[in-house]
C-alpha cells in the first residue's frame, strides 16, 4: 500500500504556516527583547517614575 503524494493545495498551505510562524516567532522575540531592556534599566526595583518624585 503506497502513501500518496501530497498535494499541491497542502504545500502552498505549508508555505503560508511557516511564514506565518516565523512572524509570529520574531514578534514574540521582539517583545522578550524589549521586556529585558526595560527590566535591565530598573535600579532597585524601582520604577523610573518613583525617582523623579524624590
Amino acid at each position: 500500500m503506497a502513501i500518496r503524494p501530497a498535494h499541491e493545495i497542502h504545500t502552498r498551505r505549508f508555505g503560508r504556516n511557516l511564514g506565518l510562524g516565523l512572524v509570529l516567532g520574531a514578534l514574540a522575540l521582539l517583545i522578550f527583547g524589549l521586556s529585558v531592556v526595560k527590566i535591565s534599566h530598573l535600579q532597585e526595583g524601582k520604577l523610573p517614575a518613583a525617582e523623579a518624585t524624590q
